[in-house]
C-alpha cells in the first residue's frame, strides 16, 4: 500500500461517501491513466446518472473530482482516469501513484452534466482527456436504445479510452487530430442534426466555448446545449469590496487579488469547498444584498441573473459591498 492511500479520516468534501479499493490501474496513454475502484466486500456500489462524477480524497487534506466513465446502471465499480499534470496543485501526481490494494475514500457520485431525457440523439465532443464524462453518455444511451455519435479530438498518441469507443460507437465515432479537420466535422454535424438533438462537450474552456459559439451561431437553442468543465480560466485580481456577513455581525475588507474565501477562512468562517476555481460548487454562499460578479463556471445563466447565491472562490461584487448570509 502506498503512503497516499487512506489518510487518517475523510476531508469534508467526501464526508458521507464510501471507502473503496483499488482493483485496477490501467495506463491510457504516457500521462493518462485509469484507476478502477470496488467496495472491498464485493458489494454492489449506487448507481449514478451518466456524466456523473466522484470525489477521490488524497493524501490527507487533498480532494478532486474526476468524471465517472460507466453508464452508472448497477455498477459494481467505479471507473475514472486521470491525467497527470507535472507542476499541477489538484493531486494528480498522488492519483498516479495508487496501487491495486489501495483504498481511498471517496463522495458518493455527483451529477453536473446530466443527459437531457427528451432528447433524441446525443451528439458527444470531447477534448483529450475530456472523453471521460462523454463515454459515460455513449454507454448510458447505447444501455437505453437511444442514438450517440462522438466526435473525438486528441493529438497523436495522446487519446484515451479510444479502443473502447471505437468498440461501442463503431461508425458513430469520428477521431480527429487536428483543428482544421475537427472544425469541418464539427460545422458539418450541427447542421444537419434534427431538433431533438442534444450537444455535450467537455474539454478545456477555450475548446468548450468555441463549439458552443459556433453551435449558437448556427441557431442552436441554449437549452439543447450542455457542458462540462475540467480546467478553469485565469482570472485577474478584480476590485477590493467589503463583504458584511448578517448573521455574525463581521464586516470584511475583500483586497484585490485575494479571493472573498480566502478572507472567510481568514476570519475564521470554515466554508466547505473543494477545486477553488469557480467548478465544482461546493462553496456556494446565499447572498442578501448587493450584485456579485459572478466569474465561476458552475451556476446557471438563471442563477446567476437572479444574484441569490456566489462562488466565493473566484466570484467578487459589482457593487462597493455586499451582504452574506452567514
Amino acid at each position: 500500500m502506498t503512503v497516499t492511500a487512506l489518510p487518517i479520516s475523510p476531508h469534508p468534501a467526501v464526508d458521507g461517501g464510501l471507502q473503496l479499493e483499488v482493483t485496477n490501474v490501467k495506463p491510457q496513454t504516457d500521462s493518462i491513466v485509469s484507476i478502477t475502484l470496488a467496495d472491498p466486500s464485493g458489494r454492489n456500489l449506487p448507481s449514478y446518472v451518466p456524466g456523473s462524477h466522484l470525489v477521490v480524497q488524497y493524501g490527507e487534506e487533498g480532494v478532486n473530482a474526476y468524471s465517472l466513465t460507466g453508464s452508472g446502471n448497477a455498477p459494481s465499480e467505479y471507473t475514472i482516469s486521470v491525467l497527470r499534470v507535472e507542476e499541477g496543485t489538484g493531486g494528480s501526481m498522488a492519483m498516479h501513484r495508487l496501487m491495486v490494494g489501495d483504498r481511498v475514500f471517496v463522495s458518493r457520485p455527483r451529477s453536473a452534466f446530466a443527459p437531457a431525457s427528451t432528447a433524441t440523439h446525443h451528439l458527444l465532443v470531447a477534448a483529450g482527456i475530456g472523453i471521460t464524462p462523454v463515454l459515460s453518455h455513449a454507454r448510458a444511451a447505447a444501455d437505453r436504445g437511444t442514438a450517440s455519435s462522438l466526435i473525438y479530438v486528441y493529438r497523436p498518441g495522446a487519446g484515451a479510452h479510444v479502443e473502447e469507443a471505437r468498440q461501442l460507437l463503431g461508425p458513430a465515432l469520428t477521431e480527429c487530430r487536428n483543428r482544421e479537420s475537427f472544425q469541418q466535422v464539427l460545422t458539418e454535424q450541427l447542421t444537419t442534426q434534427g431538433v431533438g438533438t442534444h450537444l455535450y462537450v467537455c474539454g478545456p474552456i477555450a475548446f468548450m466555448d468555441s463549439v458552443l459559439d459556433l453551435a449558437r451561431e448556427l441557431g442552436w437553442a441554449s437549452a439543447r446545449l450542455h457542458s462540462e468543465a475540467f480546467g478553469a480560466a485565469e482570472l485577474d485580481d478584480g476590485e477590493p469590496f467589503i463583504v458584511n456577513l448578517v448573521r455574525s455581525g463581521l464586516r470584511l475588507e475583500v483586497p484585490a487579488g485575494i479571493s472573498l474565501l480566502d478572507t472567510l477562512e481568514k476570519a475564521g468562517k470554515s466554508i466547505p469547498n473543494m477545486c477553488r476555481k469557480g467548478i465544482c460548487g461546493e462553496c456556494i454562499l446565499p447572498v442578501l444584498k448587493g450584485t456579485p460578479q459572478h466569474r465561476d463556471l458552475y451556476l446557471t445563466d438563471q442563477e446567476k441573473a437572479e444574484n441569490t447565491t456566489m462562488m466565493c472562490c473566484v466570484s467578487r461584487s459589482e457593487d462597493p459591498e455586499l451582504e452574506l448570509d452567514l
